[in-house]
């Protein structure tokens, strides 16, 4: 992503999970850990979206934390559908950011995964924000956001997306009463409106 991203391996539930970190300018807020797109299908910690997300994070005063799912990269392991993708997450979490501020944050795939470990650690510790663009709806059964965190929520989708309707992240989004952002015109990965995503998401951050 730049020059200063540090790369380490850390110990996942099945073996070594690759991470990548950026640190902002100055003292950090927190630490906002940010999922990749479907391992099957190409994602990896360096899609555009996910490191869009990242520059977001990291000029608001964040330590963007991405990291590969288990197979993907140099990460170990096999693809489990998103069971074990979840646990890996929690344990990239736990590591780097055991106390303190959180943000979580996925990209298509990883918006899914992302949806379940933010249900998971509710009960356990607050999350600062929650970040979810690309959601696939229409192709996993994502977590209900609770009604309580729908302030510190942003889903931000594209009219155009091919890969996940928009109507299906309205549908799940509906019955929460879950606003959506959409991006006129877009697709899926944003191609040409990158810029325009990384300014919704520092807008959430302020």
């Amino acid at each position: 992503m730049n020059v200063h991203t540090q790369k380490i391996s850390i110990a996942g539930p099945v073996g070594a999970l690759e991470v990548a970190l950026d640190a902002p300018t100055g003292t950090s807020r927190g630490v906002a850990v940010i999922a990749h797109p479907h391992p099957l299908f190409g994602g990896t910690l360096d899609n555009k979206v996910v490191q869009t997300m990242a520059r977001a994070f990291t000029q608001a005063g964040w330590t963007a934390v991405r990291f590969n799912f288990r197979g993907v990269g140099a990460s170990e392991g096999v693809y489990d559908e998103g069971r074990g993708e979840v646990e890996d997450m929690l344990a990239v979490v736990q590591h780097a950011a055991p106390t303190g501020e959180l943000a979580l944050a996925g990209f298509s795939f990883g918006a899914f995964v992302t949806s379940h470990v933010f249900a998971r650690l509710l009960a356990k510790r607050p999350v600062a924000k929650l970040v979810l663009v690309g959601t696939a709806a229409s192709r996993f059964a994502v977590a209900p956001i609770a009604e309580a965190a729908h302030e510190q929520t942003l889903v931000v989708h594209g009219e155009l997306d091919d890969t996940v309707p928009l109507q299906a992240v309205l549908d799940w989004a509906r019955p929460q009463l879950l606003p959506v952002t959409v991006v006129p015109g877009g697709g899926h990965f944003f191609h040409g409106q990158l810029p325009l995503l990384k300014s919704l998401v520092a807008r959430h951050l302020r």
